[in-house]
């Protein structure tokens, strides 16, 4: 199958272009700029444009059979800076994208959702697929009203979906700005012998996903016939003040934190089941909290020595 990977040379859409690739299929890549810390891999298709420019888009959808739709002009923390900035790039964008799919004739698409924003405060823990969606920011309210486009374009247009509502993933090749990415940025700044600042008392819990393990899954999902959410997440939550333990244990040295007053945006608690991906794709989380944190920071030191 030969697939378009939209955002294939960010963090999370390089390692689904690698898997990708491992299982044999074609891949074309569209992204507004090269990979950041690879060269282009041989054999790989790019394509460089806005996925919001509808030129780009035809351009990059001739020849394919289907579609991965991973770019994000926001994350969680940014997005309630420009909430109307948040629905002109990503949800009119995402539209954008669907009308000129049915143009071409492409129908099978996967989304990267987000399981950490979408369902907003859970009723239960850990989070099915079928609890009500509640989100409380910007971001989980774009991914939201995307998901009920997709299965719009589904009902009336033929477009065959599967959303991937990832939890909190983090590994190599994740940027370092300090608005995402709690294991990067934690590790980043305790190498640099920085603080580390927490929102709130540290208590709050989170469902941390390696990459590679998120990669499996939706390259696993885009092969399948299955239409629908999936979560994706490791399946058990872990506190943020566990996470600077293990960082403490993994570095091996004492890290100063400094925590903050919380912020309301923050659910205190939040854990994807995982059962619907399991019994329907085989899959299951191979690289637990310990050994991903080890892997993230043998990475970011090979960094460290290659740019001084």
């Amino acid at each position: 199958m030969k697939i378009l990977v939209i955002g294939g040379c960010g963090f999370i859409g390089s390692h689904i272009v690698d898997r990708l690739l491992e299982h044999g299929h074609t891949v074309k890549v569209l992204d507004r700029q090269a990979e950041q810390f690879r060269t282009p891999l041989h054999g790989v298709e790019y394509v460089f444009g806005d996925f919001t420019d509808s030129a780009h888009i035809l351009e990059a959808l001739t020849g394919v059979d289907a579609v991965m739709h991973l770019a994000s002009t926001t994350v969680p923390g940014t997005a309630d800076l420009d909430p109307s900035a948040d629905v002109r790039n990503n949800l009119l964008g995402t539209l954008s994208l669907l009308e000129s799919m049915t143009r071409v004739g492409v129908s099978r698409v996967l989304f990267l959702s987000s399981g950490g924003t979408v369902y907003g405060p859970p009723d239960v823990v850990p989070i099915p697929e079928d609890h009500p969606l509640r989100p409380i920011n910007s971001y989980g309210i774009v991914k939201t009203a995307i998901e009920h486009y997709l299965q719009a374009f589904e009902a009336t247009r033929g477009l065959s979906p599967i959303s991937v509502r990832a939890s909190n993933p983090y590994g190599p090749r994740q940027g370092h700005t300090g608005v995402q990415g709690v294991i990067s940025t934690f590790l980043k700044r305790a190498m640099a012998g920085e603080q580390i600042e927490i929102w709130g008392d540290g208590s709050v819990v989170r469902d941390y996903l390696h990459v590679c393990d998120l990669a499996e899954v939706c390259a696993l999902a885009i092969a399948s016939e299955k239409t629908g959410p999936y979560n994706a997440g490791f399946g058990d939550g872990t506190a943020l003040t566990r996470i600077v333990d293990i960082l403490r244990e993994v570095i091996g040295r004492d890290i100063s934190v400094v925590f903050k007053p919380a912020r309301k945006i923050d659910v205190a608690k939040s854990v994807l089941d995982v059962t619907r991906a399991r019994e329907d794709f085989g899959w299951t989380c191979r690289i637990g909290l310990r050994d991903g944190m080890e892997d993230t920071y043998r990475w970011l030191q090979k960094q460290a020595v290659q740019h001084g």
